[in-house]
């Protein structure tokens, strides 16, 4: 075997992403409010780019009269001196330097931060009188507390973090200071104290202890509620009526009464003090009904008009003045600007091309209603308007659309289809919404199964398996027929 270095000719086929389908790709995914930043990063990034501000649109008439009037005569005596600008410019991303730069900084306002749960209970422990090392034991609690308020640890996990804790503090401080670690009776007790915080139900450690901490809060463990749920919970859920009835001596209808009451508490206290979220849904496309005709338009008022610098675009022409790095710099930005702005018009274009498909094919849902929504697939919008079917699915990922029937995310449209005995296939969200309205008109005392659900949609000519059914009333969050049953 020889060893060294060896030259070889031979052709071989690669795929190669060109890096500005990666950018075509990443705009038909952002979102409105995403693309504005993007766009208004560009701004900065690229002196080819100016935004077209709305007084220039309508005065473009009038500059269009006044192409007789000296060049000179017209520039105005403040302007930056753009070609200095464009000459000594050749930063990473083109940013003109001084004043200019200053003057065109963007600031993005920022949402103020507001408090979390974890913030409103640690601010309730501080008014305790606590001890330094029961002040370090609750934020060991605090910092297992999950969003809905449940403890996310055992007792013991507790126990170990905290005096792990302890070690830590004993080693930075370099000194021995013979702190006794904690015992698992601090640990109970300091639970008992986190449980008395508000919101009640904090720091429980099951669905049975939290709905028990809500009825001591509210002086109620006299009640036939706080008995069931101390001694008969699984029963209860099981909303086994005649069993508990037998167990306390009670009429089954007395315990269904009673464990009507349990609605009322707050199964995750937590989330009422979670942190907010503040984001705003924007729809990108705006469907409105105007003689008897729906039309689709793009709601980018917001978004930066974009168009090639002029002033750039003249000095960029006399070529002779610029070579080497310089040359390589305005050829790059003039092509990426140029690039931006049919990518963005792509952009605009193939949204209202699949938002009029669908209007074209749910027609019916805008006229009566959710019943109506016929199946879609994206393979089918990707079809008809000649585009890859990853390209449908980026155009309708977290985009809405503002319709008569409401905000909608473009996601709402697509669904799987059942097959029924006229040929047409219905879409499984219009079977859902029927499933639910089954279920609410339904006698609460003869509550209707599965099967019963399979025969009425079967009369409808609908053809559905119990095993659907079953999964789409899970979905729905709606219980079986057994659980549902009123007495």
């Amino acid at each position: 075997m020889k060893t060294g270095l060896h030259q070889h000719v031979g052709m071989r086929q690669d795929l190669r992403i060109n890096p500005r389908l990666y950018q075509a790709m990443d705009l038909l995914y952002m979102p409105l409010l995403d693309l504005e930043q993007h766009l208004k990063q560009e701004l900065l990034g690229n002196p080819f780019l100016e935004m077209i501000e709305p007084e220039e649109e309508v005065q473009a008439t009038a500059a269009e009269q006044q192409q007789n009037k000296p060049e000179k005569e017209a520039k105005a005596e403040d302007e930056p001196d753009w070609e200095s600008i464009l000459l000594e410019d050749r930063t990473e991303h083109g940013v003109p330097s001084g004043s200019y730069s200053d003057a065109r900084e963007y600031v993005e306002p920022v949402t103020v931060e507001g408090k979390d749960l974890i913030d409103y209970l640690r601010d309730q422990t501080r008014m305790l009188d606590l001890n330094p090392r029961q002040q370090l034991l609750a934020e060991e609690f605090l910092g297992n507390i999950g969003e809905d308020g449940y403890l996310q640890h055992s007792l013991e996990e507790i126990l170990k973090g905290a005096n792990q804790l302890l070690e830590e503090h004993e080693a930075e401080s370099e000194l021995d200071l013979n702190v006794p670690a904690f015992t698992i009776a601090e640990v109970e007790a300091m639970l008992h104290v986190i449980q008395q915080l508000d919101p009640p139900g904090i720091g429980a450690r099951n669905l049975r202890e939290c709905l028990v901490l809500q009825l001591e809060n509210q002086k109620r463990t006299d009640t036939l509620v706080y008995r069931l749920v101390k001694e008969a919970f699984d029963d209860l859920i099981a909303h086994r009526w005649s069993d508990l009835g037998k167990r306390f001596g009670l009429a089954p209808e007395e315990v269904q009464r009673a464990a009507d009451e349990l609605a009322r508490l707050d199964p995750k206290p937590g989330l009422q003090y979670s942190a907010a979220n503040d984001a705003y849904i924007i729809p990108d496309l705006i469907v409105e009904k105007i003689d008897d005709k729906y039309h689709v338009f793009l709601n980018d008022s917001g978004l930066p008009r974009l168009r090639i610098s002029k002033t750039y675009q003249e000095i960029a022409r006399d070529k002779k003045k610029y070579d080497g790095e310089s040359k390589e710099f305005i050829n790059q930005r003039l092509n990426s600007a140029h690039w931006m702005i049919q990518a963005i018009e792509q952009r605009r274009q193939t949204m209202l091309k699949v938002m009029n498909f669908i209007v074209d094919r749910q027609r019916e849902f805008f006229e009566k209603g959710i019943d109506y929504l016929k199946p879609l697939t994206l393979r089918e919008v990707a079809d008809v308007i000649s585009m890859h079917e990853s390209t449908v699915s980026r155009v309708t990922n977290e985009k809405y659309v503002q319709t008569p029937r409401g905000l909608l995310p473009l996601k709402f449209f697509f669904s799987s289809g059942l097959s029924t005995t006229t040929g047409e296939d219905a879409s499984a969200r219009s079977i859902k919404s029927q499933i639910q309205k089954m279920v609410d008109d339904e006698p609460p005392k003869n509550p209707l199964t599965d099967q019963q659900i399979v025969e009425l949609f079967d009369r409808k000519g609908v053809k559905i398996a119990r095993r659907t059914v079953a999964k789409y009333r899970d979905q729905l969050g709606i219980l079986p027929a057994r659980m549902r049953k009123r007495l």
